[in-house]
Formats: structure tokens, C-alpha cells, sequence
């Protein structure tokens, strides 16, 4: 196995065990991150998201695969199970990432998902009338990037 699949292996091995220090392990410091719901974060807020995500994980389960990398890049398949906090609603989730690596380390992360799918699942009718459109979207970014910051906030990240 490329030392980069494992690095890959890993940090999905850590969310599965709902463990955000060795999750934070595999990124460079220089690393972004970017999905649907976050955009551009940070490495602060790269670690702080997992952590965050990591303590309010409820009925949580992750299965990972098709995890293939090179020196410069790779990609997995992912699939979390988990209770939405904001709705109690329970969602599966299917999400593709992409990965550019430097100096043995995550330098970007782009994960890919069907926010209308998702919406539908996380948000009930709201997501089923409006999950189509970008207005539903960016307000679920705007909220996703407003809790981050509560959150590094409390917890002095």
C-alpha cells in the first residue's frame, strides 16, 4: 500500500473511531479544505471542524473504500451514517474526496456529496422543497461556517 493510502486510510480510521487528534495528524499545515457545507477552511479550521464534528457525532457509523493515491494525490469513497444535530433526522451521506498531498500530509482535501440528497435526509421538507437551489445552500454554508467559528471560539481554537 502507497504510504499515501495509508495517510488516507487513517484519517478516516480516526473518524471512524470518532478520534479528531489523529484525523489532524494527516494534514499539512498549509492544507485546505473544502465540501459543500465548508469552504476553504483552513488548517485551524480544518482541525477544529473535525473536532467538532467528532463530539457531536450521534448514532455515528463510517464506512470508507476505493482508496487509490500516488505521491501527489488520491481519492476514497466514504460513507457516514449519523444523526443530524440541527433536526434529529438521521442521514446517510455518499461522498467522494480528492486529495493533493506535500511532505507526507493532506495539502487539500475536496469532498463532493449530492447536497440535495443530503438536504432532503438532514432538513426534511425544507431540503425536499428547496435543496435544489442555491439559496438553500449558501444558507447552509453561512450557518456551517458560523458554527465553526462558535465553536473555535468556545473552545478557544
Amino acid at each position: 500500500m502507497h504510504p499515501n493510502e495509508e495517510l488516507i486510510a487513517k484519517l478516516y480510521t480516526g473518524f471512524q473511531n470518532l478520534d479528531a487528534k489523529a484525523m489532524g495528524e494527516c494534514y499539512h499545515p498549509d492544507v485546505t479544505f473544502t465540501d459543500e457545507a465548508f469552504t476553504n477552511l483552513n488548517y485551524k479550521q480544518t482541525l477544529a471542524m473535525w473536532s467538532m464534528l467528532c463530539s457531536r457525532a450521534r448514532n455515528f457509523n463510517l464506512l470508507f473504500s476505493d482508496v487509490v493515491a500516488n505521491d501527489t494525490s488520491g481519492k476514497a469513497h466514504w460513507e457516514p451514517t449519523y444523526t443530524f444535530t440541527s433536526t434529529g433526522r438521521l442521514v446517510h451521506n455518499i461522498i467522494d474526496s480528492e486529495f493533493e498531498f506535500k511532505d507526507g500530509k493532506i495539502i487539500r482535501q475536496r469532498d463532493h456529496f449530492d447536497f440535495y440528497r443530503w438536504s432532503r435526509q438532514a432538513l426534511g421538507a425544507a431540503g425536499m422543497l428547496l435543496g435544489w437551489t442555491p439559496i438553500l445552500a449558501n444558507k447552509v454554508k453561512t450557518e456551517a461556517m458560523k458554527g465553526l467559528a462558535q465553536y473555535m471560539e468556545k473552545h478557544s481554537l
